[in-house]
């Protein structure tokens, strides 16, 4: 909630399933020359006569989709950010697969979304606040990356001031035990918030760039998609965040950061079979309502942080012990760590060992313009809602 002392909504999930185009948009994928998007008896006639491999949008969406043009969409229409365009509600979310859209040379293009907060914005305790802790300096993840952090990536995604990027781990599914196809992130790495709607083209990388390569060798050396997604690219078919987030949440100033959480539900671009966890070999459980900062233990953050002095090409990790950070006194208590780690890290996964296994407790949402900490939500109940609704959809 803002520090303005306004009632904020009801904590509820977002119960509303997303709408999910599963066929690659290429060049003549839809014949129908108006995008097969008009009334409810043209979009049954598309589904009862369209040809398998043909895209087509599925029974039961929104008024509000209704009438988008996929080819439009295809086309570049998704670049449309105009506020009568953003899809912005739950059941808005639409992530059609373009072809060749995420080449390397469009990824070295992104840049680092708007996810810090200056200090004076939590220099007030307005809940329960430790003090701030010491910088820890950030480490490179040992490489090859496979085998160091193989649930942990990076996510690539459309917005109006250009592509960006955050991070974001591979979870465990319990509805699909070995399968699964779930990655955690930040809410503000799929949606913007308050301010607007739902990103587009989002993708996922596992193990991106896993040699550790520094983006000028990596250009010198001509790099393929190949060799920087080994293994493969995956599009969101489906996203969930809080309502909370959407409601009320800002990409500056920590506005919302307490349920600054979201899942997507990914799959391969190349329409493969595996799965995204049969295609990294791991998944990292969630641990929903882990203890309070005393309890819990150290944590490490992971992630691919861009802003200066890093490239966004190599993986870094922080591990530090927690402190409480307060945002306002009515929201729940955030996670706060040290760490120098810097935007493009945003979504990427806290872990602790529970039980000898390392679980996921948390992801970056927010850190400080100086770079000396970062924060991140506790995942209590309505994170796990979140997660449910994705879970074995």
């Amino acid at each position: 909630m803002p520090a303005n002392g306004k009632r904020r909504i009801p904590r509820k999930v977002l119960a509303a399933a997303a709408l999910a185009v599963t066929m690659a948009l290429t060049a003549g994928a839809c014949e129908d020359g108006d995008g097969g998007t008009g009334a409810d008896d043209k979009q049954q006639e598309q589904q009862s006569q369209a040809p398998e491999n043909e895209l087509s949008l599925p029974e039961g969406i929104p008024d509000s989709l209704k009438d988008l043009d996929l080819d439009k969409w295809r086309d570049g229409g998704w670049k449309e950010w105009a506020e009568e365009d953003w899809l912005r509600d739950a059941r808005e979310f639409i992530n059609p697969i373009i072809e060749d859209l995420w080449d390397p040379d469009r990824m070295w293009d992104a840049e680092q979304p708007p996810a810090q907060i200056d200090e004076n914005d939590v220099s007030e305790d307005q809940g329960v606040t430790d003090p701030e802790p010491a910088p820890v300096e950030a480490q490179e993840a040992a490489t090859p990356y496979p085998e160091s952090r193989p649930a942990a990536g990076k996510i690539f995604f459309d917005t109006p001031d250009g592509p960006m990027v955050c991070s974001g781990t591979v979870v465990a599914d319990p509805a699909n035990p070995g399968k699964s196809n779930l990655v955690a992130t930040a809410g503000h790495c799929v949606h913007k918030g308050a301010d607007g709607g739902w990103w587009r083209n989002i993708i996922f990388v596992p193990s991106f760039n896993p040699e550790g390569k520094t983006v000028a060798e990596l250009e010198a050396e001509q790099a393929t998609e190949e060799e920087i997604a080994p293994k493969g690219t995956f599009w969101a078919e489906e996203a969930r965040t809080t309502d909370e987030w959407i409601s009320e949440g800002k990409t500056q100033g920590g506005v919302g950061a307490p349920y600054d959480f979201a899942v997507m539900k990914v799959q391969p671009k190349d329409g493969g079979g595996q799965s995204l966890e049969e295609a990294v070999g791991a998944a990292v459980p969630i641990w929903f309502d882990a203890p309070a900062v005393k309890d819990v233990g150290d944590l490490t953050a992971t992630g691919y942080p861009q802003a200066a002095p890093y490239d966004g090409a190599r993986m870094y990790t922080c591990t530090d012990t927690p402190g409480r950070l307060s945002i306002a006194a009515a929201q729940p208590t955030m996670y706060r760590i040290g760490c120098t780690m810097t935007a493009g890290a945003s979504g990427g996964g806290w872990t602790a060992q529970n039980d000898g296994e390392e679980q996921l407790v948390s992801v970056t949402s927010i850190g400080p313009l100086q770079a000396t900490w970062l924060a991140g939500p506790r995942l209590d109940k309505e994170a796990e809602g979140v997660f449910d609704e994705v879970s074995g959809g």
